[in-house]
C-alpha cells in the first residue's frame, strides 16, 4: 500500500472510530445505569450549567488539552479531532436515541453501548494519529512526575468522578461495569484494528506531525483500560535487556526474538504480582546451605 493510501485509510479509520465513540457514549447515557467517570462530569455540568451534554464533552476535552501546554506535548491530528468530534456524534446520538425505562433495556443498550466504545476505541487508536487529549495528560504527568501510571490514571478518574456525581451526575452500576470491563474489552479490540505502518511511512516527517509529540502505547493495563508503554520506553527496554552483560540476559551471543505478549499472557503477570508480589517481595532470602 503507497504512502497516499495508507493515510486515507488511517484518516477514515480515525473519523469512523471518533463517530462511534460518541454514539456508544449516548448509548451508556441514555440507559441510565451510571456512565464512565468522565461522562459522569460531563452530565453533572450540564445538568448544573444548562449546556447540551455534547458541548460539553467538547469543553471538557478543550481544558483538558490546555494542561498539555506545561507538560510541553504537542497534540496530534486524532487529539484535534477527538476534542472536536465525540462531543457532536454523542449529542446526535442522545437526539436519537430515546431514555430506556425498563430495566432490560436499560441494560441491553449499556452493554451495546460499551462494546461499541471498545471497538471504537480501537479503530481511533489504531491509525496512531495521537491519543485522546485525557489519555495525553495522564502519560504527561506520568512522564514529568515519575508517578506509576495507573495511579495517576485512577487520581484523575477518581476526582472527575466525586466532582461529576456531587454536581449530580449518573454514577451507577454501569460506572462499575465500565471500570471493570473496558480494559479487557480494548485488549481485543486494539490488536484488531492497528495499523501497521512500514518504515517509509514511520519516517515521513508529514505524518509524524499528524501524530503529534505524545507518545502511542504498545501494552494496555486490563484492570485500567489504560496504556503502560509507550513505544520509546518498549524500545529501550528491548535495548537494555540486548545489551546487558547479566547473567540469564539476552545478550549478543543469546539473542532470542522479541514476541509481544497476548491479552492472556499480560492478565496472567498482571493477576500473579497481585496475588502474590507482594509476599514475594517480603520474604527474606533463604539462608546459604554450607
Amino acid at each position: 500500500m503507497n504512502s497516499r493510501l495508507l493515510l486515507t485509510r488511517r484518516l477514515t479509520q480515525l473519523l469512523i472510530g471518533l463517530f462511534a465513540y460518541g454514539i456508544a457514549i449516548s448509548m451508556m447515557v441514555r440507559a441510565g445505569i451510571g456512565v464512565s467517570p468522565w461522562d459522569v462530569l460531563a452530565q453533572g455540568l450540564s445538568l448544573k450549567t444548562g449546556i447540551p451534554f455534547g458541548l460539553i464533552t467538547n469543553i471538557v476535552g478543550l481544558v483538558v488539552l490546555l494542561f498539555w501546554i506545561p507538560l510541553r506535548q504537542r497534540p496530534g491530528l486524532g487529539t484535534v479531532l477527538n476534542v472536536l468530534l465525540i462531543g457532536p456524534a454523542a449529542q446526535l446520538g442522545l437526539w436519537l436515541i430515546p431514555q430506556q425505562t425498563e430495566l432490560w433495556a436499560e441494560v441491553a443498550l449499556f452493554t451495546g453501548g460499551l462494546l461499541l466504545l471498545a471497538v471504537a476505541t480501537g479503530l481511533y487508536i489504531g491509525p496512531r494519529m495521537g491519543p485522546g487529549p485525557r489519555d495525553g495528560l495522564m502519560t504527561g504527568l506520568h512522564a514529568r512526575t515519575g508517578w506509576p501510571i495507573w495511579s495517576v490514571r485512577t487520581g484523575i478518574e477518581v476526582t472527575v468522578l466525586i466532582i461529576g456525581w456531587i454536581l449530580g451526575g449518573n454514577l451507577g452500576v454501569g460506572t462499575l461495569a465500565f471500570a471493570l470491563l473496558i480494559g479487557p474489552l480494548c485488549s481485543l479490540t486494539l490488536p484488531l484494528f492497528a495499523i501497521r505502518l512500514p518504515e517509509a511511512a514511520k519516517a515521513s516527517s508529514e505524518e509524524r506531525e499528524l501524530e503529534g509529540s505524545a507518545e502511542q502505547a504498545t501494552q494496555y493495563d486490563l484492570r485500567e483500560g489504560i496504556f503502560i508503554e509507550s513505544d520509546a520506553a518498549s524500545h529501550d527496554r528491548v535495548m537494555r535487556r540486548a545489551t546487558s552483560s547479566t547473567i540469564g540476559a539476552n545478550g549478543p551471543d543469546r539473542a532470542r526474538p522479541v514476541r509481544r505478549a497476548d491479552a492472556r499472557t499480560i492478565a496472567a503477570y498482571w493477576l500473579d504480582d497481585r496475588l502474590f508480589g507482594s509476599a514475594r517481595r517480603g520474604r527474606p532470602a533463604p539462608a546459604p546451605h554450607h
